[in-house]
């Protein structure tokens, strides 16, 4: 056996053991990897060369975005913004079976885009809209699942943290395409969510009698679009090249923690704790970042993306049988596994495959069907974040949510479906941008 295949057979192993020992999945990554560069050269030397891995793995510019694009998204989460978005989203659903669940829905997807957090979504819309649902007469299971399935929206709709991570790993795919990209997905992935959630409400009757009069609904609009501009601002500046997704996300800053002053609805005092949270979920994410681009290393060294691309594509020379293997290993992937390090991996074994000349996908289309893809795994069992963030605040549990998921779940891997066989879905606004 040679000394490739020894390091492959050793990150694969003991990530694996380690993974299913309980081991945060950062520091499995981390062990694995430097294990496997043993066979190539002494101790001292896999230590030194998997900290030169590590640091030129975070010392890149895009990733200054992810740190700022995540204290952003924690100062509107505490800013006041979800009322103003779900009155508005109220508004636009009006008085159609289910109305509050179709709010839920659309706020989701606004304040998603707004936050970049799908756990942020079903944790703010869920405590807010859940007690008025209840008071309208809404089973708890009911208003959970319409809150669960639709927060993973935001994830797709850009500003998306994944995205940028995505694009690192790909080899430098344009941020701006990945964002424009996603806008079509996100918004499909929600609307027909939306669609389960009226034939739900339909059969259980449930109607709203809430009426807005002609001068709340100014007011409410007045008061929404503020919130509204920052993704007009942020997204519109990095399309048009006024300023790169890192200076963007800085913008992103400024503008939420004017918005939020202006608003009252943060002080000084609690700047402290926001920074101190956006800090180590920032840890958390660029540590994982470098320890993954070690395990890159390795991967590329040993030749298994390559082995699993001639895999792959020796099973068969049809492109569906291919794009279908591969959407059922990220979903089963995406069931235990976080996004951010399910991209870190997988990305270098199936960009090679899809963007051959059988399979013909683009970067970018490949990078919107991966997160989507790993997105489902947000609101699955067994480790899904965002399932036990909605359960948690419906006050439910998860086996009582589980069965009313099923149709979301139906209609979410339709859309997966024509996301990966219908590249206009993820490709439109990208090629219609220019890029």
């Amino acid at each position: 056996m040679s000394i490739a295949a020894i390091s492959g057979l050793i990150v694969g192993v003991v990530l694996i053991v380690l993974l299913l020992a309980g081991v945060p999945i950062s520091i499995s990554i981390g062990i694995s990897s430097i294990l496997a560069i043993l066979p190539i050269m002494d101790f001292n030397a896999a230590v030194l060369t998997g900290a030169q891995r590590l640091f030129s793995g975070i010392s890149v510019f895009t990733l200054i975005a992810i740190p700022f694009f995540i204290l952003a998204g924690n100062i509107m989460n505490k800013g006041g913004i979800a009322t103003r978005l779900i009155n508005f989203a109220l508004l636009l659903t009006g008085r159609v079976p289910g109305a509050l669940a179709h709010t839920n829905a659309v706020a989701n997807m606004m304040f998603g885009a707004i936050s970049g957090s799908g756990v942020a979504s079903a944790s703010a819309m869920g405590s807010i809209i859940g007690p008025i649902e209840e008071e309208e007469g809404y089973d708890v299971e009911y208003s959970a699942t319409a809150n669960i399935a639709t927060a993973p929206t935001g994830l797709l709709i850009p500003p998306s943290n994944v995205l940028i991570t995505y694009s690192l790993v790909s080899g430098g795919t344009s941020v701006a395409a990945l964002f424009m990209g996603g806008y079509i997905p996100g918004i499909l992935w929600g609307l027909a969510c939306m669609v389960v959630a009226f034939f739900i409400a339909r059969k259980k009757g449930y109607r709203s009698n809430r009426r807005v009069k002609a001068k709340d609904a100014v007011k409410i609009v007045m008061d929404a679009i503020p919130s509204l501009l920052l993704i007009v601002i942020v997204i519109g500046g990095i399309i048009a090249g006024i300023f790169t997704a890192t200076e963007g996300s800085v913008v992103a800053v400024v503008y939420s923690l004017i918005l939020s002053f202006c608003y009252r609805t943060i002080k000084i005092k609690d700047l402290y704790k926001i920074f101190k949270d956006s800090a180590e979920t920032t840890g958390i994410i660029v540590f994982l970042i470098g320890v993954s681009s070690i395990m890159a290393w390795i991967l590329a060294f040993t030749g298994i993306p390559a082995a699993i691309s001639n895999a792959l594509l020796g099973i068969s020379n049809n492109k569906i049988v291919i794009l279908l293997i591969i959407n059922v290993i990220l979903l089963v992937v995406g069931t235990f596994m976080d996004i951010t390090p399910a991209i870190l991996i997988f990305t270098p074994i199936f960009l090679p495959v899809v963007t051959s000349d059988l399979i013909g996908m683009t970067a970018i289309q490949f990078g919107i069907m991966l997160v989507f893809n790993l997105c489902i795994g947000t609101i699955t069992p067994p480790v899904g974040n965002i399932l036990f963030v909605g359960v948690r605040v419906a006050k439910t549990s998860i086996e009582r949510v589980i069965k009313p998921l099923l149709p979301y779940y139906g209609v979410i891997i339709l859309v997966l479906l024509l996301v990966t066989f219908v590249p206009a879905i993820s490709m439109f606004l990208p090629r219609l941008m220019g890029f």
